[in-house]
């Protein structure tokens, strides 16, 4: 299947940003974009990067209605000699297809959207910032469009790909973040869709969300909805605990995302020799471990942030400090190994990183 390219006029192309100290994230957007349609029946059809525009749904589009709405996260990166990489596209590609079976959407050909995406990023490569820490984030999407009421899976689907420049995640970049411990609410149950990329996981965290921020912190940290007591994720990462000298994650038992940058860190720490455990872990585990001074690290881990400290968790009207609130050492060193690697700056010993556009050839001399 050919994807058609339908460039935007110079006319009609943004103006790129000027300041990338001062990026953000999931602000700014290219000047292009990939959607493919989907008929049952029919299959897949009409490929096409065309100009960035509004979509035109039906007002009865059972996106807007039934929730059938699934997305991914990935970045392209610049190396120093202007290559341009990718970090583990494929597990985003698969992960995204786990989603579509369990929200009853059609399954895209993994090598179209492999290739949708390198087409897309090599298009807009302008846009893909220099500056340290900065990338071009890519959002990959599937909504139902079938104009339609009444509950069942629907028969027609957009898939999208856009793309812009971004820099840090949270305002502080790569500071301790603070984390608020809800017990009122919960992300997932069991059986439920906590263990794929949804929407509506994103819509139900949000209540819990605005009580932390309007306190202060900067995220929340889920515990798990039978018990009330196991520690699941954060609101956008997986969490990591550094209790002695193991690393500790909650286990993929169906309530949490399976995060490919938490993957890349198990991977990573056991390679650099540092024994990860992936276990049930109580919120009073942690917060004893907190007052004995044996919680030596807590970070999180996503695309978005790469690994995230934790400085600080709120936990029933108490705070408590890790690490005195600052950095600690095996955060910072995966933080900087996994840019490393996605920068093309050190060897990859793992192959996550795919190179799609070469860069400029070092001079002879």
């Amino acid at each position: 299947m050919e994807i058609t390219i339908k460039k935007a006029s110079q006319k009609k192309r943004k103006a790129k940003p000027i300041d990338e100290s001062n990026l953000g994230f999931g602000k700014v957007f290219t000047d292009h974009f990939f959607n493919i349609k989907f008929k049952e029946g029919k299959g897949w059809y009409d490929p096409i990067i065309e100009p960035y525009r509004p979509l035109q749904l039906d007002p009865t589009a059972m996106c807007l209605h039934y929730g059938q709405e699934i997305f991914e996260g990935l970045k392209a990166y610049r190396g120093e000699d202007g290559a341009i990489y990718l970090f583990r596209p494929n597990e985003n590609i698969k992960r995204m297809n786990t989603s579509a079976e369990r929200l009853c959407m059609p399954l895209m050909d993994e090598k179209i959207f492999l290739e949708a995406i390198k087409k897309l990023v090599i298009l807009e490569k302008d846009w893909i910032p220099r500056g340290a820490g900065t990338s071009l984030y890519i959002r990959p999407t599937m909504i139902a469009t079938e104009p339609a009421l009444g509950v069942h899976p629907a028969s027609e689907y957009l898939f999208f790909i856009v793309v812009g420049p971004v820099g840090a995640y949270y305002p502080q970049g790569f500071s301790p973040t603070k984390m608020y411990v809800s017990e009122e609410h919960v992300r997932a149950t069991r059986g439920g869709t906590g263990n794929v990329k949804a929407a509506i996981n994103y819509a139900s965290s949000l209540y819990a969300s605005r009580i932390a921020t309007n306190m202060g912190y900067t995220q929340v940290l889920w515990l798990d909805a039978i018990e009330n007591k196991y520690v699941e994720e954060v609101g956008t990462s997986n969490i990591f605990f550094l209790i002695g000298d193991e690393l500790i994650t909650p286990p993929l038992a169906g309530t949490i995302l399976p995060g490919v940058t938490r993957n890349s860190v198990i991977k990573l720490a056991s390679y650099l020799g540092t024994k990860v455990v992936e276990r049930p872990i109580s919120i009073h585990e942690v917060i004893e471990a907190a007052e004995k001074g044996t919680l030596k690290e807590a970070f999180a881990s996503g695309t978005a942030a790469i690994v995230s400290p934790v400085g600080q968790l709120y936990y029933r009207h108490k705070d408590y400090f890790i690490n005195g609130g600052k950095t600690g050492s095996l955060a910072e060193k995966l933080y900087n190994e996994i840019l490393q690697i996605q920068y093309g700056l050190k060897d990859d010993p793992f192959g996550w990183r795919i190179k799609i556009m070469e860069g400029k050839k070092a001079k002879k001399g």
